[in-house]
């Protein structure tokens, strides 16, 4: 492998522990990061002393708070003269190896990011999945399956954030960091590498560079409760909007394939309504439905208001 300087940086918002733990295992790698940041949006000094016990680990604020991953993503990559920029969540924990196996493949040129898995200690992760890791789908959806293990480097279109890479020459020549991605900051990750395949760079995946994700506590919420799928909806479209445009054929299908699984939620919950004893029951069966599908519409109309903005943003800042 030819000699690849590599920052790693790691985000945090109110995981003191989290990041302790994570620095631990960034210090036991088998090649070392040429600079170890760390990216605090928290509104306390409680991860600023944890970082103070680990030597040569760089200290940096986010003074915007929670939801804003992606701000923390470009403050650790300010002024950071590196080759490559590897990212990882504190609440993810890397194999000795990790750091190695991730920069291999850019020993290929054309090769402008690289993701590892995310083992996340569910029965059968590293099989499911293996064929359609990553994928951009003709309908506009994402798969993912970051834990699966194809048992060799393959090409993909996106990444996980909890361990990622890219070559900052090619992330900068692409405009950097898109801060578009608020709330649970869903998609932010997906951003930078559909850009960078759009610029002619291959995006791929390498199951040797493992972490375990533990996944800790939310700011906010909860994973999979009305805010995270709001949000998901929301930044969804602003991500295929900003990346490939709004007349792409793949967004239009989209917004078609987001009015059908509204169709979806509110013919689930009608079913649930039909099954339940008790007027009580039944509506809140059928309620559940109606919910669920406003608020992917809600989502998705917000993120079409958003999605002007944030192009009227990349055509201001290029």
């Amino acid at each position: 492998m030819t000699d690849v300087r590599a920052v790693v940086v790691v985000a945090t918002y109110r995981r003191p522990e989290h990041v302790r733990t994570c620095l631990e295992h960034l210090t036991a790698q088998t090649v070392a990061p040429a600079r170890t940041i760390v990216v605090d949006a928290s509104p306390d000094d409680l991860t600023r002393r944890v970082v103070a016990d680990f030597e040569g680990v760089e200290y940096r604020r986010n003074d915007h708070g929670a939801g804003t991953l992606a701000t923390s993503r470009a403050i650790g990559i300010e002024g950071v003269d590196a080759d490559v920029v590897a990212y990882i969540d504190d609440d993810a924990y890397a194999s000795p190896e990790w750091l190695q196996e991730l920069l291999r493949p850019y020993d290929d040129p054309t090769i402008g990011a690289v993701g590892g898995r995310a083992l996340n200690g569910q029965p059968n992760e590293a099989a499911e999945g293996v064929g359609q890791i990553g994928l951009l789908l003709p309908d506009g959806r994402l798969t993912g399956y970051f834990a699966a293990d194809p048992g060799r480097v393959v090409d993909t279109d996106h990444m996980l954030g909890a361990n990622m890479s890219y070559r900052l020459d090619a992330a900068r020549r692409v405009g950097g960091v898109h801060d578009f991605y608020p709330g649970t900051c869903l998609r932010e990750d997906a951003d930078m590498p559909l850009r960078l395949r759009r610029a002619g760079w291959r995006v791929v995946f390498a199951p040797r560079a493992v972490v375990r994700h533990v996944a800790g506590q939310y700011a906010k919420g909860a994973r999979f409760d009305s805010r995270y799928r709001y949000y998901g909806a929301r930044n969804h479209v602003v991500l295929l909007a900003t990346t490939l445009g709004h007349r792409d054929p793949t967004f239009r299908r989209y917004l078609a394939t987001a009015m059908r699984m509204a169709g979806r939620d509110v013919r689930a919950g009608a079913v649930a309504a039909v099954k339940r004893r008790g007027w009580r029951a039944k509506l809140a069966g059928g309620g559940g439905g109606i919910r669920r599908a406003a608020i992917g519409v809600g989502g998705t109309a917000a993120g079409l208001v958003a999605s002007v903005r944030a192009i009227r943003t990349q055509a201001r800042s290029s």
